[in-house]
């Protein structure tokens, strides 16, 4: 009994054979056999992850479905209003939105794939303390137009209104839209002004490609846009636009939307802070479209240079581009922050053309017979510019300036303006002073050969006279001094 009892034990325990392929069998046959055993080991390894998702992932995946049905909703609207527009044709002007199962995947990937940024995350870091003292000096000088205190609507309707007047003196004729259009774009606004991460409507990136871009982009309230709505819009029309219509994209869109987000919250949300930086990669427009008319409505605050600024000396910008940026800033209507974007420039050590040189050179003498006291960024940036420029002047250029420092004068500034002048050459001439230092320092070395013995102690206990040393030291600093200039 205990024989059966084991034998029925074991043939318990034992696994259910597997159906075995005869020894003939092709090889397809050996192939789903493997695919089936594959397949069933996959199905369990699927039911372990779907029960290892957490709650906060399903609801993310909940949220991005429903993203993707409203934008699906929006692209069944499109074939229905182009069923009525060919219906009812009207001598207004209608462009085709392409539908969502025949259009093609011409557009960037990337601008999809955005997940957002960080809810805590604004530029804060950055920003130092701004003194009021210095708002103060810098407020003299500003313009005393009150257009800051509309509305961001009022401001970009003003904008694109302007450019409009201008392209309508070129000849062009106004365009009419369709209602169908109009409400279509409307719902894009709608989404736009609660947008956060995930995919943007097709609709919005055919509009770079429309010849009346800015009137349908108006259509869209571009002054309800999230920030994050904003650094995607900025990163469709920079890509895709041409420099001149990225410049209107700026000036009229994205610069009234940095400021006055700077104004209400006394920082730059990081969203648009990134808008920045993304549209500093067509340096041309950048500066046409953010950083000079900034400059040119001369009402621009020191916390708006400070965080604009900081932008600039982050990025690398061709020479060529900085070069004509800061020939327009020296030449424009003096700005108190003007000094600050122009000690920028000249922190980056650029090696200027003399036109360049010489239109800073020119700038600051504007203000030899200026009555107010100059601020301390104005002094700043002048030292600034004879630091890294001091030998590219001429002698009379330098004469000019030892009187225009009589007349403004900083009680810590001005001594180093006057250290660095003198111990300058002029344009043209060759650096002296640095190859009397080196032959200095050689005929040193051969003295010291010739009259102590180097390989015994007496060159230990042989100490040098005070004169010899204050001689070297002297040679020492302006040796440091021009390889300062050089590097």
């Amino acid at each position: 009994m205990a024989g059966k009892k084991r034998k029925s034990a074991s043939s318990d325990k034992q696994p259910k054979q597997q159906q075995r392929l005869p020894l003939g069998a092709d090889a397809d046959a050996v192939a789903d056999a493997a695919k089936r055993r594959r397949s069933g080991a996959s199905k369990k390894h699927q039911a372990e992850e779907e029960a290892s998702i957490p709650s906060s992932l399903s609801a993310k995946i909940l949220r991005e479905a429903l993203t993707q049905q409203q934008e699906e909703s929006l692209a069944d609207q499109r074939p229905a209003a182009a069923a009525t527009a060919t219906a009812a044709p009207s001598p207004s002007f209608s462009f085709p939105v392409p539908n969502k199962d025949g259009e093609e995947d011409e557009d960037d990937d990337d601008v999809d794939e955005f997940d957002g940024f960080d809810a805590q995350s604004e530029y804060d870091g950055g920003v130092p303390e701004i003194d009021e003292e210095d708002e103060k000096a810098l407020a003299a000088f500003m313009s005393k137009d009150t257009s800051s205190k509309r509305s961001l609507g009022d401001i970009i309707l003003e904008k694109i209104r302007q450019k409009d007047a201008e392209i309508s003196t070129e000849g062009r004729t106004p365009v009419k839209l369709d209602s169908s259009i109009i409400k279509l774009y409307k719902g894009v606004g709608e989404f736009l002004s609660r947008y956060t991460s995930g995919k943007i409507p097709k609709g919005f990136k055919r509009i770079p490609s429309l010849e009346c871009w800015p009137d349908v982009l108006q259509l869209t309230e571009p002054e309800n846009w999230s920030p994050n709505a904003v650094y995607q819009a900025t990163r469709l029309f920079s890509s895709n636009m041409n420099a001149k219509n990225a410049v209107r994209f700026y000036e009229a869109i994205l610069l009234p939307r940095v400021r006055n987000d700077i104004r209400k919250n006394k920082r730059l949300h990081f969203a648009l802070y990134q808008s920045l930086k993304k549209c500093l990669y067509k340096p041309a427009a950048f500066f046409k479209g953010i950083l000079l008319p900034l400059c040119q409505e001369r009402n621009c605050t020191l916390r708006e240079a400070v965080i604009i600024g900081s932008i600039i000396s982050k990025v690398s910008i061709p020479p060529l581009h900085a070069s004509a940026a800061l020939m327009k800033l020296a030449e424009m209507e003096y700005c108190g922050t003007t000094s600050y974007f122009i000690k920028l420039f000249l922190d980056k050590k650029y090696a200027l053309p003399y036109r360049v040189v010489d239109a800073v050179f020119a700038h600051f003498m504007r203000f030899i017979d200026e009555e107010r006291v100059m601020p301390v960024i104005w002094h700043q940036s002048l030292l600034a510019f004879v630091e890294r420029y001091k030998n590219e002047l001429e002698k009379k250029d330098k004469e000019k300036l030892a009187r225009l420092l009589d007349h403004q004068k900083h009680y810590l500034v001005t001594p180093e303006i006057r250290r660095e002048l003198r111990m300058s050459c002029n344009r043209g001439e060759k650096d002296t002073n640095m190859r009397n230092g080196q032959q200095f320092a050689v005929d040193l070395k051969i003295r010291s050969h010739s009259s102590l013995d180097l390989g015994g102690s007496e060159l230990q206990n042989q100490a040098l006279p005070d004169e010899l040393v204050k001689q070297i030291g002297s040679c020492l600093t302006e040796f440091r001094n021009q390889l300062l200039v050089q590097v």
